[in-house]
């Protein structure tokens, strides 16, 4: 799978120059990606001032990746071509398969006979495509590319994909890859999950799952991946079930099935996107903890708060919540949070910021950002909120990878993903 996720040479086939395509689309963004591209189009003689090659047995250079563009009908015929050449891997973006109609179906059967007798991988078909920021690869036509980061977002929607990374950009975590898993003909999540299990630039993993192909081999793989795996269910419903079929072909199976395999192998299963991602974000950028922390404050309420929804979780909290009043200045938040963090029962520390007329808000970012660079091994989750006026000193947080939540609920709850249970 390496001649996909990095590849040298790139073909799109139904390459266009016409903006609002999905042809386009693909050739902006792999031009950016400053790899070696061949376009191919019998109708075009030129896209992007490429030269088009009318078929890829054209194309005399080796080819890694192939990402078709084509309607369906005319995908099998084109997957000969590319069993023929014997290219690296294969991305179809074509809709019109197993998740349309029975003939959808059988067109889906045959490049899959094909591909698999040729030993070449393939993602999809309809699908968004693949991103790996890491090594500067946009093969998708996805609106932008994201920045690089330690998460790992595999999705069955590609759609999710594209608006995760427009948020992405504003709340500062990047990605070492994404991939858009279509109707799964040949690899499937499982394939994903054993590939980033290797990959040194990932240190969490994200999922969007409609429907698993393989349960139980997703137990076990999932059990043997040491990285988090976090996990967002759709279509738990019967009615969720029907779309699920209308939109990528998964089956959907019972939903306390899959929330025992979820449990089983280890996988945190979350509610929300926004909680995917906001504990994504956690773990990617703070180390992992024993069962007992700490929470310091300048609000009473939220620290209140804070207790009931750890004691909901399960967090164990060392100590009662730590409230250095409303009027507290920044040398009140460093005395606290020294005094917290070299305690040996803590490890780890929640820090709330409510907003009053004296809060010193940038001070006390920077404060934190000292503190976690000598506690290297205690995770900090923050809760600054605001809005405007606080905006500064989330900005300094998270940009040194502190995680910042605009509700204490959500602190907690990254907190929770970031602590060994069993310690």
């Amino acid at each position: 799978m390496n001649k996909i996720f990095n590849p040298k040479t790139i073909v799109v086939i139904g390459a266009k120059s016409d903006l609002g395509s999905v042809g386009a689309g693909l050739m902006k963004n792999i031009l950016s990606s400053k790899r070696k591209i061949f376009p191919v189009n019998p109708n075009r003689k030129k896209v992007f001032g490429l030269k088009c090659f009318s078929s890829i047995l054209n194309i005399k250079e080796r080819i890694d990746l192939v990402i078709v563009a084509v309607p369906a009908k005319i995908v099998p015929q084109v997957i000969e071509q590319c069993c023929q050449k014997k290219v690296g891997g294969i991305i179809i973006v074509s809709s019109g398969f197993s998740e349309k109609d029975k003939q959808g179906g059988l067109l889906q059967e045959e490049v899959k006979t094909m591909v698999q007798k040729a030993k070449i991988p393939l993602i999809g078909p309809n699908c968004l495509g693949i991103l790996r920021p890491s090594v500067s690869l946009n093969a998708s036509f996805a609106p932008c590319t994201p920045k690089k980061g330690k998460i790992a977002f595999i999705s069955q929607s590609g759609a999710l994909i594209d608006s995760i990374i427009d948020k992405s950009s504003f709340d500062k975590y990047g990605f070492s890859t994404l991939i858009s898993c279509g109707n799964q003909a040949d690899l499937s999540i499982n394939d994903y999950l054993e590939w980033l299990e290797k990959d040194k630039e990932t240190k969490v993993i994200c999922l969007y799952i409609e429907g698993l192909k393989n349960g139980r081999d997703f137990i076990k793989i999932a059990k043997r991946i040491s990285k988090p795996i976090i996990a967002i269910k759709a279509g738990k419903t019967d009615f969720g079930k029907k779309a699920i079929f209308s939109h990528t072909a998964s089956l959907a199976g019972d939903y306390d099935v899959f929330k025992t395999a979820l449990k089983q192998s280890g996988v945190i299963e979350v509610e929300t996107v926004e909680e995917l991602f906001d504990k994504a974000k956690a773990l990617a950028w703070q180390p992992k903890c024993k069962n007992k922390i700490a929470i310091l404050t300048n609000g009473g309420g939220c620290g209140v708060l804070a207790i009931d929804y750890c004691e909901k979780l399960g967090v164990k909290v060392a100590l009662p919540p730590v409230d250095i009043l409303g009027n507290a200045l920044s040398d009140q938040y460093q005395s606290g949070i020294e005094d917290l963090l070299g305690r040996k029962d803590v490890h780890g520390l929640i820090i709330i910021q409510t907003l009053q007329i004296m809060t010193e808000v940038e001070k006390n970012a920077k404060i934190i950002i000292r503190a976690s660079k000598k506690w290297l091994d205690k995770p900090i989750v923050c809760s600054f909120l605001g809005g405007k006026l606080t905006k500064p000193g989330i900005d300094i947080l998270e940009n040194n990878k502190i995680p910042n939540y605009n509700d204490v609920a959500k602190a907690v709850q990254a907190m929770d993903s970031l602590i060994n249970k069993s310690n």
